[in-house]
């Protein structure tokens, strides 16, 4: 190892120079800068007719070494009120040219200034050297500044290429830039500043034709074109690096993400500014998730409705341990409520619910509360003594397999449990309610779904009652009706994940079975933006976009992995399982509203004496733990449940003979 290398080595391993030699280094720049200039317009002088020593020729020495180190004091000053000697040169900017530009035109006006009380006077002139003009003039002062600001910031730009050549290794990964405004730029700087450095940056892609074939941070803009991917391979790309601005872009270019993917170039994201949390480590780039790649559109919500609604209220949240109710419990906590009590009857997830909330929102009043929410006389002591305005009600058993096999537990809980959370919102004067269903509420074909639609009749039912002054109360019930989120307890992409880390197989009940998607963050907004605007009686249905063939995104999630060998293995429907999800009943309608992504359901109406006697009876048939009864009464009350894949469906066959 070279002593130039060995040098650098150290250099660069230092958090950074003390700001003396900082001081020190820039003033010899300076003084040398000073001498240069003056020598350049006095050529004479270097060429004293007398070789020696002389008495005189020491004098000048002495008479310009003088006035050069009077005339640095004017740029330290300059230095002093930009602060340049705080500089690190290896992550020098446009910004610190600027800071240098401003320290030496400040110190190049007081030496102006400095020059003329102190040299004009001839006395200072040397008899020998009269024919010369000796004294520091204006342009000297001119040239000499330039000249160093120049040289000082030459100096910063050769540090950090040595920085940059120095922690370079041979392993970096080359790599492409996916955007070329501010995202991209900063991804640039980001992985340039690392050390060691991981990724050597090879070029930048962009989607407008304008933007290509420019050169940006000395590397090539790159069209994204059917010659990307081939042009990728042949220069070695390992990686793509995607700025925020862009990612959208990349979800929704599925063909894309296939050719990536396919050529074995990884894709890593920057996240949002937003998803970063305050004492957050800031990791500029993470390893691209299957959910980052399933196709959506940005979600937008009328955040200052939606605060002018939470902000100083009480907040009631059932199942604020779950997937769907820790994230309502986040996005509400933002707010500023006065008060939030969160039940759920799962000990350790709310344990940690409770110390998030002292951790992060410790000013909210915040109360974490273990129970069931069948406890009608626990229920009601909350209510009564904590009052609260708003209610969202996420607390559902949701698992299909489980509920099918468990019908009395899907009642008792879903069915059973909303009706004493919404009874009590009316008796304690609750605002608004807001209930979570699912998009397997429609054309239900399991005993789960079906619950969930029996939830959305009594809700719904219940604010007509209140409406027609059955029910004496003000409450607002507002459903909410959406597929599945991605990233859930127990859903399909966490389970496929430890599948391809445990070496396969990867299970997929049919080759056919497709799913609707959410993020939870984007379906909890929705969820705040409808019960913002709902009115009461509504059931809003949310557009979750394109449907997605889960073969497929095991398919994706495998070769995302890097995995080798992995086998999907098809299982067969489970009991009570269709292979498509349904957003709207074949005979609803829907009526658009305040949101693009949000529609009303125009559903069938049931009358709420009616739907209580019919509830009643299923309750208490849930409670004998008759499967076959209570599933009967359950199709009673809604026809359209047509079991698939399971041992219910023999009871539609005798409602068929029946009804013949």
């Amino acid at each position: 190892m070279s002593f130039l290398h060995k040098f650098s080595h150290w250099y660069f391993n230092k958090k950074a120079l003390p700001y003396w030699a900082i001081v020190l280094a820039d003033s010899i720049i300076i003084i040398l800068a000073y001498a240069v200039t003056y020598f350049i317009f006095r050529p004479q002088l270097l060429y004293w007719p007398d070789y020696g020593l002389s008495a005189e020729r020491l004098e000048l020495i002495g008479w310009i070494s003088v006035r050069l180190l009077i005339f640095l004091v004017p740029y330290l000053i300059g230095m002093r009120i930009f602060k340049t000697y705080a500089d690190i040169f290896r992550y020098s900017s446009f910004i610190d040219l600027l800071r240098v530009v401003g320290a030496m035109s400040i110190g190049g006006i007081l030496a102006w200034m400095l020059h003329y009380p102190l040299f004009v006077s001839r006395q200072f002139y040397i008899q020998n050297i009269r024919s010369f003009e000796a004294n520091i003039r204006t342009r000297d002062i001119l040239v000499a500044t330039i000249a160093a600001t120049f040289l000082l910031w030459l100096t910063r730009m050769i540090v950090k290429s040595l920085y940059e050549v120095s922690f370079t290794r041979a392993e970096a990964k080359s790599a492409f830039i996916y955007g070329v405004k501010g995202g991209g730029i900063s991804i640039a700087k980001s992985i340039r500043n690392m050390k060691p450095q991981q990724f050597a940056l090879r070029g930048f892609v962009t989607d407008d034709k304008g933007e290509a074939n420019h050169v940006l941070m000395g590397q090539r803009v790159y069209f994204l074109d059917d010659k990307l991917i081939p042009l990728m391979k042949e220069r070695d790309i390992k990686v793509l690096l995607v700025s925020p601005l862009c990612s959208n872009a990349l979800r929704q270019n599925q063909a894309f993400q296939d050719a990536l993917i396919e050529a074995d170039i990884r894709i890593l994201m920057m996240p949002k500014a937003e998803e970063w949390k305050e004492g957050d480590k800031i990791e500029p780039l993470k390893e691209v998730k299957i959910e980052d790649l399933l196709p959506r559109n940005e979600i937008q919500v009328d955040m200052d409705a939606v605060g002018t609604m939470l902000r100083g209220k009480s907040i009631l949240i059932t199942g604020s341990a779950g997937s769907i109710g820790s994230e309502m419990v986040r996005q509400i906590a933002t707010y500023q409520p006065k008060r939030m009590i969160l039940i759920d009857q799962a000990e350790t997830p709310q344990h940690d619910i409770r110390l998030m909330m002292k951790n992060e929102w410790p000013d909210i009043q915040t109360e974490t509360i273990v129970t069931n929410i069948c406890h009608r006389d626990r229920i009601e002591q909350i209510f009564s003594t904590y009052c609260p305005d708003y209610v969202f009600h996420a607390a559902a058993y949701k698992h299909v397999p489980m509920m099918e096999n468990n019908p009395s537990e899907a009642v008792q809980n879903n069915i059973e449990g909303t009706r004493i959370i919404a009874d009590m919102s009316v008796k304690y004067g609750v605002k608004k309610f807001v209930m979570i269903s699912t998009d397997k509420a429609v054309n239900p074909t399991n005993v789960m779904g079906c619950s969930k639609r029996i939830c959305e009749i009594y809700v719904q039912s219940l604010n007509h009652a209140e409406k027609d002054g059955i029910v004496e109360g003000q409450t607002q019930f507002v459903t909410t009706r959406f597929g599945n989120v991605l990233g859930s307890n127990g859903s399909v992409i966490p389970l496929f994940r430890r599948q391809i880390q445990a070496g396969g197989p990867v299970t997929v009940t049919h080759p056919d079975i497709i799913r609707f998607f959410m993020l939870i963050p984007e379906a909890c907004k929705l969820v705040l933006e409808a019960g913002t605007h709902g009115k009461g009686g509504e059931i809003f249905v949310f557009d979750m976009g394109k449907p997605v063939r889960i073969a497929d995104m095991a398919k994706r999630m495998i070769k995302l992995s890097g995995a080798q060998g992995v086998k999907i293995q098809y299982t067969g429907l489970r009991d009570g399982e269709k292979l498509y999800e349904e957003v709207l009943n074949n005979e609803e309608e829907s009526k658009p509203t305040f949101h693009k992504k949000i529609r009303i359901a125009a559903v069938r109406e049931y009358d709420y004496t009616e739907a209580q006697q019919q509830i009643d009876a299923l309750v208490a048939a849930s409670h004998e733990f008759n499967d076959m009864e209570t599933v009967r009464i359950m199709k009673q009350i809604v026809p359209e449940y047509k079991s698939q894949h399971s041992k219910y469906e023999e009871l539609d066959k005798t409602t068929e003979v029946e009804t013949n």
